[in-house]
């Protein structure tokens, strides 16, 4: 499986772009960057505050032929991002239901997953937003940025290329060998 990657100054939000892409395209996985999302959005309609120099990123592929519930799906999407924040953070980073990434009690990542059906095809949309470099002040909600935790720059694109070697090696591992 390979993530044909779109790239973008500018959006609304990248799960609302992956959406767009799945209705005017032939493209069954997909990679959705942004420098910047003006309408991020977060859990239970809650908005994402998507400051620039962060990650904001979604993902899109077709369900047909997973072996997978959309409730493994959720963990694993989790696990998957986690791997990723493991190479550039070694302590412990916690899994909160449903889709949070914490570390030391504080949010560093946020995942909206989202289904949506074209014709006959049904697709997951997984967004991701990464703390990189700034963190909202949510009262009664701590957040952390990894810039803070490790106290160095992390260059997105290369944070970018690592998520989507993670997610093509990871998922492919759960398709039906037919659709290999």
């Amino acid at each position: 499986m390979k993530f044909k990657i779109f790239k973008f100054e500018r959006v609304k939000s990248t799960n609302n772009t992956a959406l767009r892409l799945i209705k005017n395209s032939n493209f069954n996985y997909g990679m959705v960057v942004s420098k910047t999302q003006s309408r991020g959005r977060g859990q239970y309609g809650k908005k994402w505050i998507s400051y620039r120099g962060n990650l904001f990123v979604s993902f899109f592929y077709k369900l047909e032929n997973l072996s997978l519930s959309l409730k493994q799906l959720t963990k694993i999407n989790c696990l998957l991002v986690r791997k990723l924040l493991k190479k550039y953070y070694k302590k412990k980073i916690i899994f909160k239901k449903p889709n949070d990434l914490l570390i030391d009690k504080k949010k560093i990542c946020g995942i909206l997953q989202e289904t949506f059906k074209r014709f006959d095809k049904k697709y997951l949309i997984v967004g991701i937003g990464i703390n990189l470099i700034k963190n909202p002040n949510i009262k009664n909600y701590p957040t952390s940025n990894l810039l803070d935790l490790t106290n160095k720059k992390i260059s997105k694109s290369i944070l970018e290329n690592n998520l989507k070697k993670i997610f093509e090696q990871e998922l492919s591992k759960f398709y039906k060998l037919k659709n290999r």
